[in-house]
């Protein structure tokens, strides 16, 4: 059984899924977004007070997943992770768009055994096979989350929906931004839009400015949104919502997030 200490379980949920109300933010900051040629890059990755500044934790990479643009895994190489960030170089030699994502899921519990407090976090279909029959006190929250970004070598291709969890899907091809003009997103939760839904969108290098200087958008009843990017630079888009399609009875509601990096060009 997966136990886990207090502090443990508390590390892991700032790490894992950063909502976009508390000060830490987690995210992933490539070194280019646009090549012109097959080439290497690096990529920082971390849970900071401000955006693309190390200053909290570096971000947990177990569940990283890089896919080429043909579909295939990518190997990341020299993974380090540090006490502020981790970091990761990627040698992109296939024409077209990668997706760069860490994507967690799963159960956390908390329950009493014997009068003992206990911790446990895995898999739904580990759930029901490693609780004690006997735990009391069961408080149970299902999440899912995914954090990501986008880069190209040549011309972008498309980017195919997951389908599952809370997800950006490209209207505007996101290493196709740039400043003063509209670009143009959809949101879809398992596959299906996600209407209503507020995504914030913040530029980077927050430590420098005394206001964030948000977007507060919202998606419409197809699950599409349109921003301007004001300026050039590195930006974060986040959004967050909680429903009841939990993949376990015990678990009451689930909190799904999403956050990616998009990099905007001058005209």
């Amino acid at each position: 059984m997966k136990l886990l200490r207090p502090l443990t379980i508390a590390a892991l949920l700032a790490t894992a899924l950063v909502p976009a109300a508390q000060a830490h933010n987690a995210w992933l900051l490539p070194s280019s977004t646009v090549l012109s040629k097959a080439q290497w890059i690096t990529v920082d990755a971390a849970v900071a007070n401000d955006l693309f500044f190390f200053n909290h934790n570096a971000l947990n990479l177990d569940n990283l997943t890089v896919t080429a643009p043909d579909g295939s895994k990518v190997a990341p190489e020299n993974l380090a992770k540090g006490k502020l960030r981790s970091v990761f170089d990627l040698n992109l030699t296939q024409a077209g768009t990668y997706r760069v994502a860490v994507v967690n899921a799963g159960i956390m519990a908390s329950f009493k055994l014997k009068g003992e407090p206990k911790r446990w976090r895995g898999s739904a279909e580990a759930f029901a096979r490693e609780i004690p029959a006997e735990a009391e006190e069961l408080n149970v929250n299902e999440m899912a989350g995914r954090n990501e970004t986008f880069v190209t070598v040549g011309k972008p291709s498309a980017l195919a929906p997951i389908g599952k969890g809370l997800e950006l899907v490209p209207v505007t091809h996101p290493n196709d931004l740039v400043n003063g003009e509209a670009a143009t997103f959809q949101m879809l939760l398992d596959g299906k839009p996600a209407a209503g839904l507020e995504v914030t969108v913040t530029k980077g290098a927050t430590r420098y400015r005394n206001q964030l200087g948000e977007m507060k958008l919202k998606t419409g009843a197809d699950g599409k949104f349109s921003v301007t990017f004001p300026e050039a630079g590195m930006y974060w888009l986040d959004a967050e919502l909680k429903d009841s399609k939990t993949s376990v009875k015990a678990a009451k509601e689930r909190r799904v997030t999403y956050a990616a990096t998009l990099e905007v060009l001058p005209q």
